[in-house]
């Protein structure tokens, strides 16, 4: 896997999805001791997951969650309800093993690495932290761009090398999450400038600020809006005028699994933005991308329509960090189980459906 070098992204290699190995699943799973159908959304993920992985038999026991994490310049201007050293913070309790996406990430046996990607600190050495610091946070974006092209750049390439790096260990399927206070806001402003939609159609509360609170948050992503007039065709303007060092981060990853045949779980609102601009980067991503729960800020379900993603569920999450895609990683276990160790009628010496 080369690192891509042009600017759009547009010319990475993704491989198609393996039709072949879609019909197949297809086959066994009318062939097991069920009626056809019977378990819905079940079925269709281990047809989904044949494709991405482009093998008749897809396997989930290789699993990783990828919390990229970067502070925001935007975040002095009170936009979310804690202070910014509340990333730091985190970032060190994910490192530590004492935050929910580590207590979800161990049962289901997935491994967790954190990015660094712009926290504002400078973080110790750790077995499961990778360093790829492109600043100490962004700009902030009411005032200008957040973070220059060649910034933007230098982002979404660690995160391509960062799942390279994952991927040589052996994957089967990724959780993308992320972590940076302001990060609702950049998201928010990312979707607005793509969709075309306004802010008050896709802000939500983030970490819970007050009606005041919100029409603050959405006055300052109106004025990000009209001073930095992000080109809704070329995702990487847009990136780099109102996004967050980990969202870049986090298309890198996006887009290198893909080119990996590796499937994405997409998390909230925060990494849905970033798979919003991994197909706007290069559609052929699109097929390997996983809606894993509707988050209950409003801009995620603008998303998730944008994309044509049904989640798997709809829990009420709005914490991040890859929460809800970890929860996913056991009905990808299921459906994987269930193709593969369910016996057909033939093998149990049941009568199939009448002819």
């Amino acid at each position: 896997m080369n690192t891509p070098i042009k600017q759009d992204f547009s010319e990475i290699k993704i491989p198609p999805i393996d039709e072949a190995a879609c019909q197949a699943v297809e086959v066994r799973h009318n062939q097991l001791t069920k009626p056809p159908g019977s378990l819905g959304q079940l079925e269709s993920l281990a047809v989904e997951l044949a494709g991405i992985q482009g093998r008749d038999r897809p396997a989930v026991q290789r699993k990783a969650v990828i919390v990229a994490a970067a502070d925001h310049g935007v975040a002095a201007d009170g936009t979310s309800a804690y202070p910014q050293e509340v990333t730091t913070q985190m970032v060190l309790n994910f490192l530590h093993g004492g935050a929910a996406i580590n207590v979800l990430s161990r049962h289901a046996d997935a491994r967790v690495v954190v990015v660094d990607m712009g926290v504002a600190t400078d973080l110790d050495e750790h077995p499961s932290l990778y360093r790829r610091k492109v600043a100490y946070g962004t700009q902030n974006m009411r005032q200008g761009p957040a973070m220059t092209e060649a910034q933007a750049r230098q982002a979404l390439r660690a995160g391509w090398e960062v799942i390279e790096t994952e991927a040589r260990q052996g994957l089967d399927v990724i959780a993308v999450g992320e972590m940076g206070i302001g990060n609702t806001t950049a998201s928010a402003a990312i979707v607005a400038a793509l969709t075309g939609l306004s802010p008050e159609a896709v802000t939500g509360r983030g970490t819970g600020v007050d009606d005041q609170g919100l029409q603050r948050k959405i006055a300052v992503i109106s004025e990000a809006l009209a001073t930095n007039q992000p080109n809704p065709q070329h995702p990487l303007d847009v990136l780099s005028k109102v996004g967050g060092l980990e969202i870049a981060g986090l298309v890198g990853i996006i887009l290198g699994a893909a080119a990996s045949r590796i499937a994405v779980l997409i998390d909230g609102f925060i990494a849905s933005t970033a798979a919003l601009l991994a197909v706007a980067f290069n559609p052929a991503v699109k097929p390997y991308l996983l809606a894993t729960h509707q988050s209950v800020e409003i801009g995620h379900r603008v998303i998730l329509n944008e994309l044509g993603l049904k989640p798997l569920f709809d829990l009420g999450l709005r914490l991040g960090e890859g929460s809800g895609a970890a929860l996913a990683f056991h009905l990808l276990e299921a459906a994987v189980r269930i193709l593969n160790e369910m016996a057909t009628f033939a093998e149990a010496g049941v009568s199939g459906k009448k002819t």
